[in-house]
Formats: structure tokens, sequence, C-alpha cells
């Protein structure tokens, strides 16, 4: 079978499975309102942390690419009574996939978080960073009249894998409630909230290839995209960014200055040489990630394999998708997680058509 076929075949069966799963969300979950969303995970090309400051955070350089993996999600928000909300906040009092925010306690949203990774995903709603993103938007628009949420969120995007999946998410959450709350789509508030959920939330608004500074938050600059296939190969465990990061600063290892030059010069994703000089705290917290690293070296070469993040998924840049797909296969026999994928130009975002 050829690339371009293998490729065909890969996207039909995609297509069949994800217009199966919609049907499926629509009727069990949503009503005639509901507007779906693409959710895309990334991987950090750069990842180059510097010291710790006095507020705790870490100065930091960091290239991130959007991936053709993504999470989907169906979100729907309506005005409700203030009897109808007492009524759906006392119901849902119990209840973990329930949480209430807002300006006035007046926003009750319901999160439905349906698993695809194999993983035992068990997030309580108001942990979850999505309903921390509607909740911070409601308030600093000043939305205080009675509202219900209902957001299912169909996970593809591994946790704890230095993927982004959850700022995705909560990305996701903000395009779509600005779009129902009729919020112009460069309103500044969006971008605010987004920074004060975390650094990667406010890259997802964007997607595509971009140079980020600040710790990790502020748009420097986008690059050219790169089509570049990809495999992810994630071990069951994660790693605690915050154990990682205090192990950085027990022993800081900077980014080599020459590459960091170059990286930070680079106009297009396919010229950025990989670094990540949080890694080898995160490999010394999980000692399974060093094993990944090496046999993925040995599929795909040194040069083309990395650390996302804090991780715990390590990617390597591939040719071919079949290339990928083929040592995805190979990972999984290992009993790794792993999926073949590719660089691309999504953001969060409306899918056309709902």
């Amino acid at each position: 079978m050829t690339e371009n076929a293998q490729r065909n075949r890969e996207a039909e069966v995609n297509l069949l499975a994800a217009a199966r799963e919609a049907q499926w969300s629509a009727a069990a979950f949503m009503g005639p309102n509901t507007m779906k969303l693409g959710s895309p995970a990334k991987v950090n090309l750069l990842l180059a942390i510097g010291a710790r400051r006095e507020d705790g955070y870490h100065d930091a350089d960091t290239i991130m690419h959007a991936l053709a993996l993504h999470d989907t999600l169906y979100l729907c928000a309506e005005d409700i009574s203030a009897d109808e909300l007492a009524k759906r906040v006392a119901e849902g009092g119990a209840r973990t996939d329930v949480a209430v925010g807002g300006p006035a306690d007046n926003l009750v949203m319901t999160i439905d978080l349906a698993d695809r990774t194999g993983q035992d995903l068990a997030v309580p709603a108001a942990d979850n960073l999505a309903f921390k993103a509607a909740d911070r938007l409601s308030r600093a628009v000043g939305r205080d009249l009675p509202e219900a949420i209902q957001l299912r969120i169909e996970k593809h995007i591994p946790a704890q894998g230095g993927l982004g999946g959850g700022s995705s998410n909560a990305a996701a959450v903000l395009v779509g409630l600005a779009k129902a709350w009729g919020l112009a789509a460069d309103d500044e508030r969006v971008a605010d909230v987004a920074r004060s959920l975390g650094a990667d939330v406010a890259f997802f608004l964007h997607g595509g290839c971009a140079l980020l500074g600040g710790v990790g938050e502020v748009l420097q600059r986008r690059l050219e995209t790169s089509r570049r296939s990809v495999v992810l190969v994630k071990p069951a465990e994660g790693v605690c960014t915050a154990e990682a990061y205090k192990r950085f600063d027990a022993a800081p290892r900077p980014v080599p200055q020459d590459v960091l030059v170059c990286d930070l010069a680079a106009t297009r994703a396919d010229d950025v040489v990989l670094a990540n000089n949080l890694a080898p705290a995160a490999e010394a917290l999980l000692p399974e990630l060093p094993s990944i690293r090496e046999w993925l070296a040995e599929q795909a070469g040194s040069e083309s394999v990395l650390l996302s993040g804090s991780g715990s998924a390590t990617f390597a840049l591939v040719d071919t998708f079949a290339g990928a797909s083929r040592i995805a296969t190979a990972a999984t026999a290992h009993g790794w997680w792993a999926r073949p994928t590719s660089l691309s130009g999504l953001r969060a975002a409306v899918v056309p058509g709902r």
C-alpha cells in the first residue's frame, strides 16, 4: 500500500469513527444548540527554562507546535430561570460532575468526561480546567444571570503527558463560550483569562507553531508550521511537574547557547533544533523515560527525539506516517501508550457545520 493510500485509508477510518461518535454524543448527551469544538494536542520543540524567579515561576522560552491528535468537545450553554438554577445546584450538590461558579454563583456546569486513552480519568468538575475557564470568563465579562452549561469531553490526548490536553480543552471552552456569548474573536478578556489559566492555554487560542516567552504565556511570534509525521510514546505513569521543576532548580542545566540562538532565530518549525532542559529532571523522576528515549532514538535517530514539556510523553519526528505507525505499533508491544500523528496548524476552534 502506498503512503497516500495508507493516509487515505486512515482518514476514512477516522472519519467513520468520528461520525459515529458525534452521532452518539449528540443523541445521548446534547441538544440542538450544541457546539462542536476541536481541541488539539501540542509538543514543545524547544523548552528553555531559566532560573526560578521570586514569585516561584520560571522564565521560559518555548516553541510549541500543535498536533493533529485532538480531543473533541460538545458544548451547550443556555439561559435558565432562577428556580431552575436552584434546582440544578441542589441536585448537583453530591455529584462530582457538576460545578457552580460565575460572579453570583449563577453558572452551573455539568461535565461528562469520556476517556478514549485507556486511562482511568476521574477529575471532579470543579477541578477541571475547562470549568475554571468558563467560571473566569463569566466573571471577566460580568455574566450574572442564571445559566447552565453542558460539556462533553471526548479524551484522545492522555493526561500527564506534557501534551497540553487539559489546557487545550480550556482554550476550546473559551472559544466556544465567546461565540455563544457574542464576544468578538479578538476580545482581550478572552486572552487575559487564557493567560491567567496557564501558559499552554494562551498558545491554543492561536495554535499552529509559535515562540512564546515570559513564563511561556506571551506570544512572541508565529513560525511556519511543519507537516512532519510524529509518533508519541508514553508510559503508564506521569511526571509531577512541580517535582520536576524542584529537581531542576537543584541542578539547573541551560540549553546550549548555540542551540538557543539558532532556535530563537528560526522562522520555520522545520529549522528548530529539538531541545528541552527540563527533560533530565523529569527523566530522573521516572526511570522508564530514558528507556523510551533510547528506544525511540534507535527507531528514528537521537536528533529527532525529545520529551514534551515535563512529560511523560516522548515524541519522535518521522519522515512518513507509515513509519510513525510502525513505530507506534512496536511501542505498544512494550506496554507503552503510543499514537502516530503529525504536526499541524490546528488551534482550539469551533468545528464548522454544527
